[in-house]
């Protein structure tokens, strides 16, 4: 087979063939089959809307086409299985988290014979959605499931963004994506340029997962956090669940998502090499659904569309727009008491009317402090902050009145998933965030009509964007006390479900070539 690239079709004609026909100078009837391999919409000029396609076909005479710039032969991409090591495995492979990192490590686990141990603090998805929907309804928070915890991780109750910049030899992300379609979730993740799931069809995807994950062997232990390891001559030797039972542990996986802030702390206190890193913080904007559109589109009618915006403030720090949620909701996410965070959220068919997007701020070292868990505490302070000036609900303000530093009294278009209270963000944020958020949404509005309208509501604070920690790892993948493998978004490694999946699996490859079950 040939791959044709740059296939440029109408939105109002998209009859695939014959446009990649007339790309290679040939007729329709030549092409005998026809496979997507990419898809995207080129919006750059509002009066030449359309898409564009990478296929792979077959026709005769392949090798004729190969001229042209944009044919190539069509390359093997499959997911390359890891060779397994000789040194053998006493006790199972324990995964701490359930989320995007842990759930693949223990899919590969499974599927070489291992028999993985996944243990999640959180309760399995069917019994979390429920709890999650208490939460929003009645305020009563479950510490160890609720947005962040549980079942799926963190990006089960967000748009279930797949898309990655990461290239990867090993196809690891053609994995994740083949496992997710088999799943349950559309096919058309595996081609489009900014896939995504949605909250409400990766809740099916993840139990059919568990489902795989069982039948190959592996087990799964709900509602037990990992409050203690134990460690013998620099190695681990069992893990205490709940302060009561003790496991014996040769291989633990840390996916344990970037809010797990108690088990960090246990871990630093261990003796296990923890460093900080840069994160960012800000607020949710929220806008009409048709406002993006329009911007991006004009008026043709496409699937909602988002936006990326990045700014450099005057006194040189980073603000950018971050999981932009078409056609979604602002949810509480909190996951301790007294303390409020928020997040966004969409479901498949992004069908809300009302867009929202973190717009948030870079921040480092020199504004939290040099200690490892320093960015925790930053984070915490400002939770902490915000709980108490909301009430414990979703603080949110009109763009008018947060450059006004006034308090709003009352707002329009909006979606939130929990309830809300009117709030001087200003009280909540130091200056410089502040003043950097204002100064960028008006730089935002020259790229978006109508993007700093005074009418635009906030919703803060958006504070767990990504760890504040990384746990550091050697060129095996382990940490500094032997048989712990640090791994996904919680340990620094990753940004989102895409690319700790991935990261599941290159932690699950250094177990295997390095053990046999």
């Amino acid at each position: 087979m040939i791959r044709v690239r740059q296939i440029k079709v109408p939105l109002e004609d998209e009859n695939l063939k014959k446009y990649t026909a007339k790309k290679l100078n040939t007729k329709a009837k030549d092409i005998s089959q026809l496979k997507i391999n990419k898809k995207s919409i080129d919006a750059r000029k509002k009066q030449d809307i359309h898409y564009v396609y990478e296929v792979d076909i077959k026709i005769k005479n392949e090798n004729k086409y190969l001229k042209n710039k944009d044919v190539l032969k069509t390359p093997k991409e499959k997911y390359i299985e890891p060779i397994m090591g000789n040194k053998k495995l006493k006790t199972n492979p324990i995964i701490i988290g359930a989320g995007p990192a842990g759930l693949f490590a223990a899919l590969l686990l499974s599927q070489k014979g291992y028999k993985p141990i996944v243990i999640e603090r959180g309760e399995k998805i069917e019994d979390r959605v429920k709890t999650v929907e208490k939460f929003w309804q009645e305020g009563i928070l479950n510490k160890n499931s609720n947005v962040q915890f549980g079942e799926g991780g963190a990006g089960t109750f967000s748009d279930g963004k797949l898309n990655t910049l990461v290239k990867d030899k090993n196809y690891r992300m053609k994995k994740v994506f083949e496992t997710f379609v088999k799943c349950g979730a559309d096919e058309e993740i595996m081609y489009l340029n900014k896939p995504h799931i949605g909250t409400d069809m990766l809740r099916n995807v993840i139990i059919n997962l568990r489902k795989q994950i069982i039948n190959l062997g592996g087990k799964f232990i709900y509602n037990e956090a990992m409050t203690d390891i134990n460690i013998k001559e620099g190695k681990i030797e069992s893990i205490t669940l709940n302060n009561k039972e003790t496991l014996p542990c040769e291989v633990l996986v840390l996916a344990i998502g970037h809010s797990s802030r108690d088990t960090v702390e246990m871990l630093y206190n261990k003796n296990l090499n923890i460093t900080s890193k840069p994160f960012a913080i800000g607020i949710r904007l929220q806008h009409t659904q048709n406002l993006i559109n329009n911007a991006q589109y004009g008026d043709v009618k496409l699937p909602p569309a988002d936006y990326k915006l990045t700014y450099k403030t005057k006194e040189n720090r980073a603000v950018y727009s971050f999981c932009m949620c078409p056609g979604g909701y602002v949810v509480n996410a909190s996951s301790e008491e007294n303390l409020l965070a928020i997040n966004g959220m969409s479901n498949h068919k992004r069908n809300s009317g009302i867009a929202n997007s973190a717009i948030i701020v870079a921040i480092n070292e020199k504004d939290f402090g040099q200690n490892p868990l320093d960015g925790i505490k930053f984070q915490r302070k400002l939770e902490k902050k915000a709980f108490e000036l909301a009430k414990g609900k979703i603080a949110v303000q009109t763009l008018k009145d947060f450059k006004e530093n006034k308090t709003s009294k009352e707002i329009t278009n909006y979606k939130f998933k929990g309830d809300y209270n009117f709030t001087d963000i200003n009280e909540l944020y130091p200056a410089y965030i502040t003043k950097s958020l204002k100064e960028a949404i008006d730089y935002f509005d020259t790229k978006i009509k109508g993007f700093a309208d005074d009418s635009v509501t906030l919703a803060a604070p958006e504070t767990r964007t990504s760890s504040p920690v990384r746990i550091l790892r050697d060129d095996n993948l382990e940490a500094n006390i032997k048989g712990i493998y640090p791994c996904g978004e919680g340990a620094g490694y990753a940004g989102g479900i895409t690319t700790s999946a991935m990261d599941g699996l290159k932690v699950a490859e250094a177990i295997i070539n390095k053990y046999r079950p």
